[in-house]
């Protein structure tokens, strides 16, 4: 009888050791989260982190704490979310940039293995403006026009590497064109030229010119996505204007560690998903010029795996290196 009431003891332990960590994930979280984001505050990617962080913390009625770690275009940020403990507590959120950085910078991370995609946020695609001296109104049109004048058609970028640049090499790409390049150290200086003229083309999120284009200092000529924007209804798709493989969208999500247990990043998932559905951060992003954008992890791991390969192929065709 002692023997079988000492096995039964054992085997209620183990069974209790088994639960004890499914049991503090479903509990999860029990204490502070922080979540990393990798630029200084005021931009885009602050805006999307204070929001998700403010909804989080109300429905978890744990504080999130918004953790800023700028430097070197994200990756100081990456190294240490890649680092820390994969328990749920340590979360990163990231844009298009994320992706990029290895294929122009030395990284001591793997983009994708070394993190768990968590969720998409938010996402914004990108316009194509002009300076209005430029004698073309449509993607036809431009394209014709760059033709004509191979590498005489200068395109502004905040910097080489970023989305802007990376845009534009990408239109070259695929439209069968040449422009030239010229980085600037941010977006202000690079809209500055382009309205002065100094430069003629520039690929943006729709928010940074929406007021350029309505007092007509500048001149839309298409925008990624399948379907117009709202705030523009008068600029088409690039499919519209015959470019259909110009497929691009500028996004913003959530990783965890590697090795985050999946019943977390279930949780975590699901929470932001609804909060993506409040009418309140729907305006919100909408009034920044975004849109929501809710994936499942699988969908997420995706997006980075396909945008990886895309913007690989854009780098080694344009041979675009660090210190262009």
């Amino acid at each position: 009888m002692k023997t079988s009431t000492t096995a039964a003891s054992l085997f209620n332990i183990l069974l209790m050791a088994l639960a004890a960590p499914a049991m503090a994930q479903q509990a999860y979280p029990t204490k502070p989260v922080r979540l990393i984001v990798p630029f200084p505050p005021g931009g885009a990617i602050a805006i999307v982190a204070r929001l998700m962080g403010q909804k989080l913390t109300e429905s978890w009625e744990q504080q999130v704490i918004v953790d800023h770690r700028p430097g070197a275009n994200g990756i100081i940020a990456a190294e240490a979310t890649a680092k820390a403990p994969a328990d749920g507590y340590t979360l990163m959120i990231v844009s298009s940039a994320h992706v990029i950085n290895p294929l122009l910078l030395p990284t001591s991370y793997d983009a994708l293995k070394d993190f768990a995609a968590v969720a998409t946020n938010a996402s914004s695609e990108l316009l194509l403006v002009v300076h209005p001296s430029v004698p073309a109104n449509n993607v036809r049109e431009l394209i014709a026009l760059a033709k004509a004048r191979p590498a005489q058609l200068n395109y502004a970028s905040s910097g080489s590497g970023n989305i802007n640049h990376l845009s534009a090499e990408m239109f070259n790409m695929i439209a069968g064109v040449r422009t030239q390049h010229i980085p600037y150290k941010g977006i202000g200086p690079a809209l500055t030229e382009l309205m002065g003229g100094q430069v003629q083309l520039l690929f943006t999120p729709p928010i940074a010119v929406i007021p350029q284009i309505k007092s007509g200092k500048l001149k839309p000529i298409a925008i990624s996505g399948d379907t117009r924007l709202s705030a523009l209804p008068q600029v088409p798709t690039f499919a519209e204007g015959g470019l259909r493989n110009f497929e691009l969208r500028y996004w913003f999500g959530i990783l965890a560690p590697a090795r985050t247990p999946n019943a977390i990043i279930a949780k975590l998932s699901g929470e932001i998903t609804k909060i993506l559905a409040m009418a309140d951060i729907k305006e919100n992003l909408f009034a920044q010029g975004m849109d929501t954008f809710a994936s499942t992890p699988e969908q997420f791991a995706a997006l980075m795996k396909a945008d990886t390969a895309k913007f690989a192929k854009v780098v080694s065709t344009a041979g675009i290196k660090l210190n262009e």
